[in-house]
């Protein structure tokens, strides 16, 4: 899959469907790692698959911290996602967007290696 954007920005804006991130607007959740932000076709947890993550397994070994931002509020990854990330060592982090956004932001300001997945919330 081709980024949508190059380079890792912070989030400058959440809400109304979408993100801001360098003063660009977009529409939808999103995916980003140290080598661009990528669409991300999903509304909740519950339609997150191992397949709408493998943008995240193309960039292994570029970050070293992933954020999940849940929605509006908490929830866990279907058991299955959770048994694939286990499977490979990791383990994200789950919190609702709004404090991902602002934890993945505060990450990139201490220079972590650091890429989130973020539902789009209203």
């Amino acid at each position: 899959m081709k980024p949508r954007f190059s380079g890792q920005p912070p989030v400058d804006a959440y809400g109304d469907g979408g993100f801001r991130l360098e003063g660009q607007r977009f529409e939808g959740s999103i995916i980003v790692t140290p080598q661009g932000l990528y669409p991300w076709s999903v509304a909740t947890l519950d339609d997150v698959t191992a397949e709408s993550l493998a943008v995240l397994a193309d960039g292994a070994g570029t970050f070293d911290f992933l954020l999940i931002g849940s929605g509006e509020t908490f929830a866990r990854l279907p058991v299955q996602v959770q048994r694939h990330f286990e499977s490979r060592g990791f383990s994200p982090d789950i919190m609702k967007t709004s404090a991902a956004c602002r934890t993945y932001n505060m990450m990139l300001g201490e220079n972590r290696r650091v890429a989130a997945a973020l539902i789009a919330v209203p």
